[in-house]
């Protein structure tokens, strides 16, 4: 299908936006995209989102040979001169083996942060940030730092179980919550009814997570939730895509009006950067089968290309 980056020399690849093709067992250092389509499935729905990283990929695959060109987003390119950037490929996820998805997972994202990189996941369900946060527990042990999470989510995730899995995508924020390294947690853009009861939001607050929800967002900015962020904080941030408005993501299991923009998603990202440093980031819950028109799919590479670019400069600073 010919596309707007047709006309400028976009041909296929394999990797995002045509960046370099890595292996974990070579790599070291810099940024490194990671897919992981399979974590943790239920009965009900299976590897809902198991095409997520292929198709976020083809969404990028039309700006592969403008990878140096201006990006408004950025005030410049997506990489700086200098920035190391490569693309890792898919980790084996296999639909059904959730401890072994997640034991892949953790090693992988620790085998990038050993190398002082910044693992950028692409999923995938959201148990995927489970193992990713997990995967911190011994550089926080080594360096007595904690780390700060910013989710943005329409859903809290504060579940104890969903169909008897504990370690699925309605726990995720519960279980990093009982991680000794996760010192705080700010989740932005929650709306509309999801699976959370009123108890997991009090479990939640109680813990002392700060709530900013996307009509708060909607009304009064997101001033603060970006307050809520230390200055000098190791920042993960967990987005899932059904935080932003069905209008431009139609791609997921879960539309629900009233969602995050896209310069709302992106103000935040880089307002956390600006506070602290961003350590990792996930991208889940992007169901190709959902999408309209790959719609969906360009908005999330669009996006993805932004973090990149944000992640790539604070190494640079």
């Amino acid at each position: 299908m010919a596309t707007l980056g047709t006309m400028f020399g976009a041909g296929k690849t394999d990797t995002f936006m045509g960046l370099p093709k890595g292996d974990l067992a070579s790599f070291t250092g810099g940024a490194a995209i990671l897919g992981a389509g399979a974590c943790t499935s239920y009965a009900s729905v299976g590897a809902y989102c198991a095409g997520g990283p292929a198709a976020i990929r083809a969404g990028g695959a039309q700006y592969a040979a403008n990878l140096s060109h201006m990006n408004f987003d950025l005030d410049g390119p997506v990489l700086l001169p200098g920035a190391v950037a490569v693309d890792l490929g898919d980790l084996p996820q296999v639909d059904g083996d959730g401890p072994g998805n997640r034991e892949r997972i953790r090693a992988a994202v620790a085998q990038v942060l050993a190398t002082g990189g910044v693992p950028l996941l692409l999923g995938g369900d959201d148990s995927v940030p489970i193992p990713m946060i997990e995967a911190f527990a011994q550089s926080s042990e080594k360096t007595g730092r904690r780390v700060t999470i910013l989710q943005i989510d329409a859903h809290v995730d504060w579940r104890q179980e969903v169909e008897g899995e504990p370690l699925g995508l309605s726990s995720t924020m519960r279980r990093a919550s009982e991680m000794g390294h996760v010192e705080r947690i700010v989740q932005v853009g929650q709306r509309g009814i999801g699976s959370a009861r009123e108890s997991d939001v009090a479990d939640a607050t109680d813990w002392g997570v700060t709530f900013v929800s996307a009509r708060e967002v909607a009304r009064d900015g997101l001033a603060r939730a970006l307050a809520a962020i230390p200055e000098g904080a190791e920042i993960i941030i967990c987005l899932d895509c059904d935080a932003l408005d069905p209008a431009i993501m139609p791609g997921v299991i879960g539309r629900t009006a009233g969602g995050l923009s896209y310069w709302d998603t992106v103000e935040l990202i880089a307002g956390a950067a600006a506070k602290g440093r961003i350590v990792a980031f996930d991208m889940v819950e992007f169901m190709p089968d959902r999408d309209i028109d790959g719609q969906g799919a360009l908005v999330a590479a669009q996006l993805l290309a932004a973090v990149l670019g944000i992640v790539a400069r604070q190494g640079q600073a």
